[in-house]
């Protein structure tokens, strides 16, 4: 299959480019997994994708727990669906645990005793819905005088009660994330077996996200290439598989979509939209002249015209207007940047301000300047 048609297909298949989803959630079940470290940019994706695009109808869909907001697949952030909740993590977390062993080592997390009283101790303060923000757990566990210190080793035990099941989001309380007991906010769900839950994950990852690959499951879900091959193969005729690139790709024939007359030209992706993060190895390309194509950075993100890498944005809200700043390679047309300002309107429309759109060309400054962001930069041989 054509690298082109790749790229147009999942646009369609993600909901960006056919009919919109009815629901937030709706999308959340569709990719079952949404990275969403940074929450209002989750929020925009899933606006992007949906009927529900402004931030506060996406908001009151979180709000009312139809979707949750909480660390699983990785160590990160991400909306599931809260029907979805138990047995992904049942299947996931033992892996994403074990890779956070030495960081909980150097925290004294490792200290089963100190542990457990950190979780019930937290579990304690969630109870009867107590919904809990991270500053106000950081006072009651100050006051309480809980060996779990406030800052990163009360974080990494926010982030194990997640994993294990324990604490997942509450409502927003203003602008901040809080906290719930999973057992108070969750219903109970059916038990499913690794294997059942195994090839559940593969199948509904390739019909949210294909066509996709071995490489970009295992990026994704935190399991093993093994794992995810022998999925495959008691899925079987279920799925489509196409060579892009030489490399073996699958894709649900159900979820094949039609491009919408309504579908827009130009999209300003958050970085860690799922569209953008999902494919490490088949991705948009870029135009030679992009202002910067190398490297990615927190607080640059691609804008993307006719499935094309066309420059960077970021934006800064206001609050009465929301300034987008966005840097394109030389060689778009003026109609190209007229479809980039109209993504624009988007996000403003999404967060219900006026639009600031600034546009220039060339490289702008990154956070971690020329050698670009730090986790990317080589390593030194000495290390």
């Amino acid at each position: 299959m054509d690298p082109a048609r790749v790229l147009a297909q999942r646009l369609a298949t993600q909901r960006l480019s056919s009919a919109p989803a009815p629901k937030a959630v709706d999308v959340v079940r569709l990719l079952t997994c949404v990275q969403s470290q940074e929450r209002d940019h989750a929020f925009f994706s899933l606006a992007m994708r949906s009927r529900k695009d402004t931030y506060a109808a996406v908001q009151r869909e979180l709000d009312s727990g139809a979707f949750l907001r909480t660390h699983i697949l990785r160590p990160t952030w991400h909306f599931v669906a809260a029907e979805d909740l138990r047995w992904i993590l049942e299947l996931t977390s033992p892996r994403v645990l074990s890779g956070m062993a030495g960081r909980h080592r150097q925290l004294g997390l490792d200290e089963p005793r100190r542990l457990d009283q950190g979780l019930e101790l937290l579990a304690e303060l969630l109870q009867d819905r107590t919904f809990r923000t991270r500053p106000e757990l950081n006072d009651e566990f100050t006051c309480r005088r809980s060996t779990i210190q406030p800052g990163q080793e009360l974080g990494h035990l926010l982030a194990v009660a997640e994993l294990r099941g324990l604490v997942c989001s509450g409502p927003m309380k203003g602008v901040h994330h809080s906290y719930a007991l999973v057992d108070e906010v969750v219903p109970p769900t059916p038990s499913r077996t690794r294997e059942e839950a195994l090839v559940e994950l593969v199948r509904r990852y390739v019909a949210g996200h294909g066509p996709t690959s071995v490489k970009d499951f295992t990026r994704w879900s935190s399991l093993t290439v093994a794992d995810t091959k022998q999925a495959l193969a008691e899925i079987g005729g279920e799925l489509e598989q196409v060579e892009v690139e030489d490399i073996p790709h699958w894709f649900d024939p159900t979820q094949v979509r039609r491009r919408s007359p309504a579908a827009p030209a130009a999209y300003l992706f958050p970085t860690y939209d799922e569209v953008v993060l999902s494919y490490p190895q088949v991705n948009f390309p870029s135009l030679p002249d992009h202002p910067y194509a190398d490297h990615t950075d927190p607080f640059w993100a691609w804008v993307v015209l006719e499935s094309v890498n066309v420059g960077l944005w970021k934006r800064t809200v206001r609050p009465d207007v929301v300034e987008v700043e966005v840097r394109l390679a030389p060689g778009v047309t003026q109609d190209g940047r007229t479809q980039v300002r109209r993504a624009a309107q988007r996000l403003a429309h999404f967060l219900g301000r006026d639009l600031s759109y600034l546009e220039y060309e060339g490289t702008p400054h990154l956070w971690g300047g020329d050698l670009g962001h730090p986790a990317r930069r080589p390593r030194r041989a000495d290390r």
